[in-house]
């Protein structure tokens, strides 16, 4: 027997011998497996907006109360009054 036919003899052994079947429930168990990484997912995702936005929120009140664009009053020297 040359390789090709062994090779084609095994092919069709394989063909020929019955399939195995798959568990009843397969299609069930995939869906719900599915649904489940879907409600992770969109729960995971709606958390990284809430944390964006109330890091977004700290910021505008910080800014709000801090003021950091005001340059501090100089405290070197005194006043000049009274000339």
């Amino acid at each position: 027997m040359s390789p090709m036919s062994r090779r084609e003899a095994d092919v069709r052994r394989i063909l020929e011998e019955p399939q195995p079947s798959l568990p009843p429930d397969l299609c069930a168990e995939a869906v719900r497996r599915g649904g489940r990484m879907l409600r992770r997912r969109t729960a995971a995702r709606r958390l990284v907006w809430l944390l964006l936005l109330a890091a977004a929120v700290a910021l505008v009140v910080w800014m709000a109360t801090v003021r950091p664009w005001v340059e501090p009053p100089s405290e070197t020297t005194p006043p000049l009054t009274g000339w």
